[in-house]
């Protein structure tokens, strides 16, 4: 198990990937340490591979945790939509980040080839603006030129 996560991350131009998904879930998320540079999930200078260890906890754990979290949270519903043989993450945030709507895709190498379904827009992969630790400081409500999904 290396631990290493390659994806690429859209914005998501309609509202598609609703009728398509085929699971949903509501997320919430929080940082211990956001500091440039020091996040948990360190990125590759492109921002396609970054290390993700993942470990199922109980819900009072993860009640806990968030309690040490700084200020400002992710809250969002994530959609899994199939498109090829792929697994499209479509994430809908909520609260502070409201209007925001962004897409990944995990790969097995930063060249493998994957099909996009017809709701991906632009791609934002590597765009710090884009990454959850940025938009619990800067949540996307605020910024004067956000872009927002037709629904």
């Amino acid at each position: 198990m290396s631990g290493l996560e390659i994806e690429r991350k859209f914005l998501v131009r309609h509202a598609d990937y609703k009728r398509q998904a085929f699971s949903s879930s509501h997320i919430q998320q929080g940082y211990i340490c956001s500091s440039h540079g020091r996040t948990v999930r360190p990125s590759d200078e492109k921002g396609m591979s970054r290390y993700e260890f993942e470990k199922e906890i109980t819900l009072e754990e993860a009640q806990e945790l968030m309690k040490l979290c700084e200020p400002g949270s992710i809250d969002k519903v994530r959609y899994l939509v199939k498109s090829g043989s792929h697994t499209f993450e479509v994430d809908e945030f909520h609260g502070e980040n409201e209007g925001l709507v962004m897409a990944e895709v995990e790969l097995q190498s930063e060249e493998e080839p994957y099909e996009k379904p017809d709701f991906i827009g632009e791609e934002v992969t590597g765009d710090r603006r884009y990454y959850n630790a940025y938009l619990t400081k800067c949540p996307f409500t605020s910024w004067p030129e956000h872009k927002s999904v037709d629904r």
